[in-house]
């Protein structure tokens, strides 16, 4: 299996890009596509040991900026690491790509370069976060601000042959985010979106009230882009204050210290729970082959994660399910309207 990796996407590339390719050369027996300038990639690698067996590199030297507006990655930055990353992915070239280059760019590129499964309305961004039952996916995280009610049914299907693919849940709980359980909450745009998830071929929960996110009661939470997106800086704010709180009232004291030391392989498994890196990154759903969008901050471990989740949507067939769910329901659309 080949993954192709943007080399310079991100605030620590090449060198971290480098060492998760390395590491997922070495652990998941995968060969590495790296696009971007060679010279410095050799350079880096070189300088850090790092050895580049089973990693090729596409040459561009090229690399659209985060600051830079997204549809430059298909016009005047055409020939960039990403843009290239993505045309070699419609080409063939590799199975899936990462990158934690920008995300705007990204799902540009992926849907004019790489395309949309047949059928999709808009490809979603889904970043995957920690629960207190373990994760769900959060469908849009972003890329659609404004929706209609069917691209938010196709999120929850997406989202949830995402879910049973590659986190392995049976049945996941779909979700539509809402002010209220019943189904006359929310805007028209929920209140009909409620109606045909009703007969969607997902496990639907019903309406979800935010509060109820962070205790896993859905698998897949839906969304447009803007409350999505609202949502999950608000979810990684909160998260960030209660580790701030914590270390403040362990570490302020001696008797804190003390009881640090006595729950401190808990402390460590809720730290690795809520860690982003552990994950990879989100999946751009809805495209006609896997891409994950790495966080921009990523580490070493972070880009070695998200080559792994990029081999485990190819090993699930998750592009596969998800054009059969969609075939399957406008099918039955069709059929209905006779």
């Amino acid at each position: 299996m080949k993954i192709i990796v943007d080399a310079f996407g991100g605030d620590n590339a090449p060198l971290e890009v480098l060492k998760g390719a390395a590491e997922a050369v070495e652990k998941l027996d995968v060969e590495v596509i790296l696009t971007g300038n060679e010279k410095i990639i050799k350079e880096t690698a070189e300088k850090n040991g790092i050895s580049l067996d089973k990693i090729s590199i596409i040459h561009t030297e090229s690399v659209i900026d985060i600051h830079e507006e997204p549809t430059m990655v298909i016009k005047d930055k055409n020939d960039c690491s990403m843009a290239v990353g993505l045309k070699a992915l419609a080409d063939g070239k590799g199975d899936a790509f990462v990158s934690a280059g920008s995300t705007g760019a990204l799902v540009v590129g992926a849907t004019f370069i790489a395309k949309r499964i047949k059928g999709v309305k808009r490809a979603a961004l889904a970043p995957i976060m920690p629960t207190e039952k373990g994760h769900m996916i959060l469908v849009d995280g972003g890329a659609n601000v404004d929706c209609r009610p069917e691209m938010l049914v196709q999120f929850g299907i997406m989202g949830s042959c995402y879910m049973n693919k590659v986190m392995g849940i049976p049945s996941p709980k779909v979700g539509l985010v809402n002010v209220g359980a019943e189904d006359t909450k929310g805007r028209e745009l929920e209140i009909e979106a409620y109606k045909q998830f009703k007969t969607a071929p997902v496990s639907f929960y019903g309406n979800l009230e935010a509060r109820e996110v962070p205790f896993g009661a859905c698998d897949v939470v839906v969304s447009d882009g803007f409350t999505g997106n609202v949502l999950l800086k608000l979810y990684e704010g909160m998260g960030s204050y209660f580790a701030k709180t914590l270390k403040d009232m362990l570490m302020t004291s001696f008797g804190g210290k003390i009881a640090a030391l006595m729950i401190m392989k808990k402390i460590k498994a809720f730290k690795k729970k809520m860690d982003y890196t552990e994950v990879g990154g989100a999946v751009l759903l809805g495209i006609s082959k896997p891409v994950i969008k790495a966080h921009g901050s990523s580490n070493g471990t972070a880009f070695y994660n998200a080559i792994r989740q990029a081999k485990n949507c190819v090993e699930g067939k998750v592009i596969e399910e998800i054009t059969d769910s969609l075939a399957s329901l406008e099918k039955k659309s069709k059929t209905e309207t006779k």
